[in-house]
Formats: C-alpha cells, structure tokens, sequence
C-alpha cells in the first residue's frame, strides 16, 4: 500500500490542506498551514480545537497505517490541549502497540513557529 498516496486522497484532510511528511516503520510526521478558515478567532489565527483533533488523528493513522498497510478507522482519540494553537501546526505520532485488532498511537501537536507542545493525544485504531 502506498500510505502517502492514501493519505493524500482522503477528502476531508486534504480540505483542511493536512499533508503527511514522514510515514514509515510506526512513526509518521504531518504538517497544517493555518488559514483563516481553520482559526476560531478573527482577530489572529488560532487553531480550531477540532482542526488539531483531525492532525492528530490523521497522523496517528499513518502511523499505524506504515505498519499494517491498510486502513486503520478510529476507534477512540483522547486529547489534552496544552496551549493555543498558533500558526502552522505539525504533528509526531509513534506507534505504541500493533495488535492484530488494534493499535495505539501516541501523538504530539505542536506550533510549528515557537516549537510549543500544544497538544497530547493517544488514538486506538482498529488494524484488524
């Protein structure tokens, strides 16, 4: 499976203009530039909470996604926003665990101009 080629042809991230960085061997890297679409504040750009939920999940996917080489839906996704998210934002995912129904991802957010950690998830995907 090419996992990059998947990645960009699904429809709901490449509408929010997510693009996959890095993908192989449980680690995945991905990057969002912010627009004034993606900002709940229209005096600054400021992330969306829901737009750094759908990073870090689509990179959490990928990851996996280079490990079992198919796709992997969203069983469960808990995050902790630590700081607004300001500017471009990226995001590291690594595999914790993949099992031969489900794998764990642990996923970091952050804002790509002050290299500020601004948010903390853990995704469970189904792999089988």
């Amino acid at each position: 499976m090419d996992v990059e080629a998947f990645f960009e042809g699904m429809p709901f991230a490449s509408l929010l203009g997510i693009e996959i960085t890095e993908c192989a061997d449980g680690h995945a890297e991905g990057h969002l530039e912010m627009t004034e679409e993606l900002s709940w504040n229209e005096a600054e750009l400021l992330a969306h909470g829901g737009v750094t939920f759908t990073l870090a999940d689509t990179v959490g996917g990928a990851a996996l996604v280079s490990e079992v080489e198919q796709p992997v839906p969203t069983i469960d996704m808990r995050i902790d926003y630590l700081s607004a998210g300001t500017g471009d934002l990226y995001a590291e995912a690594d595999v914790v665990r993949c099992g031969g129904d489900v794998g764990t991802v642990d996923v970091e957010v952050y804002a790509t101009e002050e290299e500020t950690l601004i948010a903390d998830a853990r995704g469970v995907y189904k792999t089988g």
